[in-house]
């Protein structure tokens, strides 16, 4: 969630200077009359329930109409840092470093120019914390609970303490001042980095977008896995003949016979032709809405690992399960596309693996033509795999610490508890006393006789911020993997008939 800033108009002052403008009108050049970069279509605004701070519409906006525009010059990118000779000098000495890694050394050398940096007002605006996993403790870590969530923290917390070290010798010759050479600082600009570069055609590393980066994130629409979802696909699209299902069960969009105006793939990118990036309006707005952009299709733990945020309702969420070790030499599918959908029902690819999987080996071949085409091969071998696929989502629940209706009475104690007094009284009383043991040992609270006057440390209410985004995260798992136990009952009372 974004921070206030006292200074917010200054910010869309300077903002206006660049160029940057969310008027109609085309043009990049700067606004030195005007007071904020916004007013004409979008607003600053705050959102308490859906980002926080965000964009919202000032009038009615129509879907496809450009609502922001800001100019090359304006956006922060290696290139544009390294006009500093020093850094570009010492950059070069450091050819081994990722463009990420030089983009984060950019940005930190930036923030230690202080006022004197080109980008300054735009630099006092970014957050000063993060939520993404990179910055996880351990307590964080295991409140996850589920072994894939907690190996991909543990990764993303590796790979930020090695990245950083191996910059270190590029910031030593930089001579950065002690507070921006620390792994804290350093975790902290490569989440900025993570959370809010865009695209842009001539870096792999992406650009820093002044107001461009205030739009909160919209989930894309479900995204075909198959046979199933092409009728869906087709409904709902006005461009006929475009779509085809071909062998390997992708679905293929062929771009470059769509009109670019009625079948926008992205909200936003650079365009030559007007030398900026530009944003779009993804759908009919009213005055008042929030102004949403699609970053692309991430899962729920993807959103977390690498923008600190989760969807309480995402329809590209995934939840893998363990799976016999034939099952995937059996197939074909890539382990990838073998998991339950949001909605519990399992995915094309996971059924039709299944399906094979359960199939005598000297009769695959003969069956294979259905299962390809998301064909029952029989109404036993649909029997079987229905019960194994329910007792296996039952022995992952079974397997977790909690239960799915202990995190939903943790979180609602979380949501609804004034201060950490009430919050420890509630959990005290009915549930999640190891979890909450351990979290008052991790922060230097266990021998704490009394909570009443107990005020948190800032980093213990960060701590639980990011114990509160586990705690929704593996209840969102839970959930999906109870619907699919009750996804497998339904097939078989239908089966069973």
């Amino acid at each position: 969630m974004e921070q206030e800033h006292p200074n917010l108009e200054s910010f869309l002052s300077w903002a206006a200077q660049l160029g940057i403008s969310d008027s109609t009108t085309r043009t990049n050049q700067p606004q030195h009359s005007l007071s904020s970069c916004l007013g004409s279509s979008l607003s600053v605004s705050h959102f308490p329930h859906s980002g926080g701070r965000g964009l919202g519409a000032v009038r009615d906006l129509r879907r496809g109409e450009i609502v922001l525009r800001v100019p090359k010059s304006a956006l922060m990118t290696r290139e544009t840092v390294m006009e500093d000779k020093k850094l570009c000098d010492a950059v070069n000495r450091h050819s081994s470093l990722s463009s990420a890694q030089i983009l984060i050394v950019c940005l930190l050398y930036e923030m230690g120019k202080g006022k004197t940096s080109r980008w300054h007002p735009y630099l006092m605006h970014l957050p000063h914390t993060y939520d993404v996993l990179a910055m996880f403790g351990e307590f964080e870590k295991h409140a996850l609970q589920v072994d894939e969530a907690m190996w991909v923290t543990e990764k993303a917390m590796l790979k930020a303490k090695s990245e950083w070290k191996e910059a270190h010798s590029l910031m030593q010759d930089l001579m950065f001042k002690p507070q921006f050479f620390t792994f804290k600082a350093w975790v902290r600009a490569a989440a900025t980095i993570s959370s809010r570069t865009l695209h842009i055609p001539w870096d792999e590393a992406g650009c820093l977008c002044p107001v461009g980066d205030l739009f909160n994130y919209d989930a894309p629409g479900i995204e075909p896995s198959g046979i199933e979802d092409l009728d869906r696909l087709l409904s709902n699209t006005s461009i006929p003949d475009t779509i085809v299902l071909n062998g390997d069960k992708n679905i293929v969009v062929d771009a470059e016979q769509l009109d670019s105006h009625s079948w926008r793939l992205t909200d936003g990118g650079f365009e030559e032709d007007a030398n900026a990036y530009c944003f779009y309006a993804r759908e009919h707005y009213k005055k008042g809405d929030q102004v949403l952009l699609c970053y692309g299709t991430y899962t729920n733990l993807e959103l977390l690992e690498h923008y600190g945020f989760l969807l309480q309702e995402n329809p590209n969420d995934k939840v893998f399960i363990p799976l016999e070790p034939a099952l995937y030499s059996s197939t074909s599918w890539s382990k990838e596309s073998l998991y339950i959908h949001h909605n519990g029902k399992p995915s094309f690819a996971l059924l039709a693996a299944l399906r094979l999987w359960a199939t005598p080996q000297n009769r695959r071949r003969s069956v294979g033509h259905l299962v390809y085409f998301g064909s029952r091969v029989s109404t036993d071998n649909e029997i079987f795999i229905m019960k194994w696929l329910s007792k296996t989502c039952d022995a992952v629940l079974r397997n977790l610490p909690t239960f799915l209706e202990e995190d939903t009475l943790l979180l609602n104690a979380m949501d609804n508890s004034q201060d950490f007094s009430t919050f420890m009284e509630i959990t005290k009383l009915v549930f999640s006393r190891e979890e909450t043991y351990t979290f008052l040992e991790t922060h230097n609270m266990k021998d704490t006789h009394s909570f009443t006057d107990v005020i948190l440390s800032r980093k213990a209410r960060r701590s639980m911020d990011r114990w509160k985004l586990a705690v929704q995260w593996r209840l969102k798992y839970k959930k999906v993997t109870f619907d699919c136990i009750s996804y497998c009952n339904k097939i078989l009372d239908s089966l069973v008939k």
